[in-house]
């Protein structure tokens, strides 16, 4: 059996429908995947992750070397016998952090060397690494490593990165073992579109397993990454899966799914749930507004999950404002369904050739929360 298999079962307009065939089971896309960053989604166990919906989550190897290592990882048998999650799971290089890190890293031709969060300790991040890295986690999609240039970067920084990166991706293939992973690889060249097409070219030269666009929702205008995006996707194989790194809002999961993108991940649902934003099916709720203190309605009337069938609004802002642990396992329970079950109601419209119609429904029930006008994203990465 192949590493990874992508099977395009029926297309809407851009959009299309399909399946990714892993060692590990088959993930039906367009998919959103949940972050596991320090190997467990915060505040859920992995049955109800997948009895949420989720076929496919995320594992960030920069953390997971930190702690627990990969020797307690190894020892378990690998990450889906240590976090007890028996399907696929796709993990990063440990490149998002030579962003987020900026200012404690340097970058030359063999890798990247920074200290880390933790103890300031040293750490050495070279492609073949990071591929080691990912096989011993058991990882069943790799990303490789690059560098993720800031918002801003200059033309000819970012000109430099992409090339470094293509050249890190053909030695990741290179240093890949026949127990490794499916290997994605990712096309940076931040806003510049014939950047963005130069690094098409290069990654396309090392035949790898999926391709995916980082680089974005970094703090760029909203309406230039979606750019980047439409420009950007028909250039990349048919037959291979395209993933959009970063980015989970249900307004952006729609509307990229409809440029054609197959796979997303992002911490902003869960996130968002700690912080007490909740989506809903006409937009966003901040459950620590004062005006829901005796609300006796659910967050969603059109909702099914356990929240919602179960509590009130009043509820689960009195367990917010209280910092009760069951407010943040609700939440977060709410807001993956929410996501989810977008993602599922998407895979229906595309398969009845009924995005365009589905995508004009899901914006004419946006009802802006007070306040939300003026809201930001931010922080979309794990």
């Amino acid at each position: 059996m192949a590493r990874l298999e992508y099977v395009q079962k029926a297309v809407s307009g851009r959009a299309r429908l399909g399946q990714l065939k892993t060692r590990k089971g088959v993930v039906d896309t367009p998919a959103f995947m949940p972050v596991g960053t320090q190997a467990t989604v915060k505040s859920l166990l992995p049955e109800e992750v997948a009895g949420l919906g989720a076929q496919i989550i995320l594992g960030n190897t920069y953390h997971l070397l930190l702690r627990p290592g990969l020797k307690v990882v190894e020892a378990h048998g690998g990450l889906h016998r240590f976090m007890g999650w028996p399907g696929p799971i796709l993990t990063d290089s440990g490149g998002f952090q030579v962003f987020s890190l900026g200012a404690l890293r340097t970058v030359a031709e063999e890798g990247v060397s920074f200290r880390n969060h933790l103890d300031g300790g040293l750490m050495h991040l070279t492609p073949e690494v990071a591929v080691e890295a990912q096989e011993r986690l058991g990882s069943d999609i790799m990303m490789m490593l690059d560098e993720c240039p800031p918002a801003g970067a200059g033309r000819e920084y970012v000109a430099a990165a992409l090339e470094r990166d293509a050249r890190w991706a053909g030695r990741a293939k290179a240093a890949r073992t026949e127990k490794g992973g499916a290997l994605m690889g990712i096309v940076q060249g931040g806003v510049y579109p014939e950047l963005r097409h130069r690094s098409v070219e290069l990654l396309l030269e090392h035949e790898l397993d999926g391709y995916a666009l980082g680089g974005l929702s970094v703090g760029e205008p909203k309406e230039v990454m979606m750019r980047v995006i439409e420009q950007t996707v028909p250039q990349l194989p048919r037959d291979k899966p395209v993933y959009l790194m970063g980015v989970g809002s249900p307004e952006d999961l729609v509307a990229c799914a409809g440029l054609g993108v197959d796979m997303f991940d992002c911490v902003l649902p869960t996130r968002m749930a700690r912080n007490g934003t909740l989506f809903t099916s006409t937009g966003r709720l901040n459950i620590r507004n004062a005006r829901y203190a005796e609300d006796q309605a659910p967050v969603d009337e059109t909702c099914g999950c356990l929240a919602c069938r179960r509590y009130s609004r009043a509820y689960l802002r009195h367990l917010f404002m209280a910092r009760e642990l069951l407010a943040y396992r609700l939440n977060t329970i709410h807001n993956l369904h929410q996501v989810l079950g977008l993602m599922a109601a998407l895979r229906e419209a595309i398969a009845q050739d009924q995005y365009d119609a589905f995508a004009r429904d899901f914006w004419a029930r946006r009802v802006p929360e007070p306040g939300e006008e003026n809201s930001s994203d931010g922080g979309n990465h794990a």
